[in-house]
């Protein structure tokens, strides 16, 4: 006979907490939205920015999760999609809205280019070759000048949105680009494309067995996050209103991956937003640290890692936006 009386000890007490968290969510998204009526134009600027990071951010947490691989170059993919937004705007005078599908499918093209030849190699080597490709960057931008800028680089002036103060267009643009990736990204996790990848990541054999074939994952990963990061790239242009070789050098690519640790490769708005803050601010609060930069830096992105990890596993799930 069984009794009723037993509570079920996973799904009572867990709606409620769910619940309580979805209106958290809902409650810290509002309150971006109105923030750029009540703060000032600095952290405006710099939330914009976070906002645009964190879309770079995503893609390297995506390629971890979906290929198990770390990329060390995921910042030549956001250059690709700065300067594709830049120089459309310089010789064709076309704004973001209509430069930034195009700097998509660039970092995807991309992308496969490099994914092509690298399908056969995985972990260290692949970390190495994506190193390398992060360390020629600089020289490439500065050996094609002419359409580059050289080492001054390009200006990103084109309102968006006409008639909206700029500002805003900086903010409110971004947060909406990272909001869209987000909602993307869990619509894909919940297809047969998302279930292959990851069957092909946990067990390449059984994939196998069914056809699908681990060529096709490599280069299907590589082309999405090379489109996510090249999309976060343009808004990152568009939010600093310039792109230079500087501003994408081999630690940009570094800085995308500790941004990616710290929001424990997060698929969430809230995951992502905390990689972004951490990778856009850290810099700015450790400028005047001189040679304790580095110490104080590990310090902080230890201190960040085994606080996240303290969390209820509740809350680390919605963190890193659900089980995958």
């Amino acid at each position: 006979m069984v009794d009723t009386n037993v509570p079920n000890d996973g799904a009572a007490p867990t709606a409620p907490r769910n619940r309580w968290v979805d209106i958290g969510g809902v409650v810290g998204l509002l309150a971006l939205i109105v923030l750029p009526l009540v703060a000032g134009g600095y952290w405006t600027f710099t939330l914009g920015l976070c906002f645009a990071n964190a879309i770079a951010i995503i893609s390297v947490s995506f390629l971890v999760r979906y290929a198990g691989e770390v990329s060390i170059g995921q910042g030549v993919f956001a250059a690709a999609g700065a300067y594709t937004v830049a120089i459309v705007e310089r010789y064709f005078g076309l704004s973001l809205l209509a430069s930034l599908p195009i700097a998509a499918v660039v970092g995807a093209v991309l992308g496969l280019l490099f994914a092509f030849p690298s399908r056969n190699i995985s972990g260290i080597y692949l970390s190495v070759a994506t190193l390398a490709l992060a360390l020629a960057l600089p020289e490439v931008l500065l050996h094609f000048s002419t359409v580059t800028g050289g080492y001054e680089g390009l200006y990103v002036k084109l309102d968006a949105l006409p008639g909206v103060p700029k500002e805003l267009q900086r903010y409110y643009l971004p947060l909406v680009g990272l909001i869209l990736v987000v909602l993307l990204l869990r619509h894909f996790r919940r297809s047969r494309q998302a279930m292959a990848l990851l069957l092909i990541r946990t067990s390449p054999h059984a994939a196998e067995s069914f056809a699908v074939r681990r060529s096709w994952a490599r280069l299907s990963c590589m082309a999405l996050a090379a489109a996510i990061a090249a999309i976060g790239g343009a808004l990152i242009a568009f939010s600093s209103s310039t792109v230079s070789p500087n501003s994408f050098t081999l630690w940009t690519s570094i800085f995308l991956l500790v941004g990616s640790v710290v929001s424990l490769y997060s698929l969430s708005i809230v995951g992502s937003i905390i990689g972004g803050l951490f990778l856009t601010m850290m810099p700015l609060l450790m400028a005047g640290a001189g040679d304790w930069v580095p110490i104080l830096y590990g310090g902080a992105l230890l201190a960040v890692v085994l606080g996240v990890n303290a969390l209820p596993a509740s809350v680390r799930a919605r963190l890193e936006g659900g089980k995958q």
